[in-house]
């Protein structure tokens, strides 16, 4: 079968490329693309390299295309990923009212703030429309406020 992304190195690259094969302090990944590049650019099959470092023949092909489509620099290093997660509810102002609130007295009958109370008075202030006890946590665990 036809290659059809075909790895040709110039020297510099290839320089580059056996150096972060060689060297000790980088990662594993980078390594074993590193690898994988330069056996391609010796005119060896994906089988062959494959069998020979160890990988899949999935993993090759997927290399080689990286390369030809993002080039060497970029194929090297991990894609970043195209999917956006969720927009973080706890913001700079959302934040400084979290610390305010949980360093101010605790409600009447209360001897501190538990995180349902602060976040039922924070939806109560209308800071968020809803928020969770874990979402609380992970600001004030942030922040590290002292009461008092």
């Amino acid at each position: 079968m036809r290659k059809r992304y075909i790895v040709n190195l110039t020297p510099g690259e290839r320089e580059a490329l056996t150096e972060i094969a060689r060297r000790q302090r980088v990662s594993g990944l980078k390594r074993q693309r590193a690898s994988i590049l330069l056996k391609a650019d010796e005119d060896l099959t994906d089988q062959e390299i494959a069998d020979e470092l160890e990988v899949g023949l999935v993993t090759v092909e997927r290399v080689r295309k990286r390369c030809i489509e993002r080039g060497v620099e970029a194929c090297l290093e991990r894609k970043a990923s195209e999917i956006t997660s969720r927009p973080r509810k706890l913001d700079g102002a959302a934040e400084a009212q979290l610390v305010q609130l949980a360093c101010s007295e605790p409600p009447a009958g209360r001897s501190r703030w538990t995180l349902t109370l602060l976040a039922d008075k924070l939806v109560e202030l209308r800071v968020f429309n809803s928020v969770s006890k874990s979402t609380i946590q992970r600001g004030l665990k942030k922040m590290r406020p002292s009461p008092g």
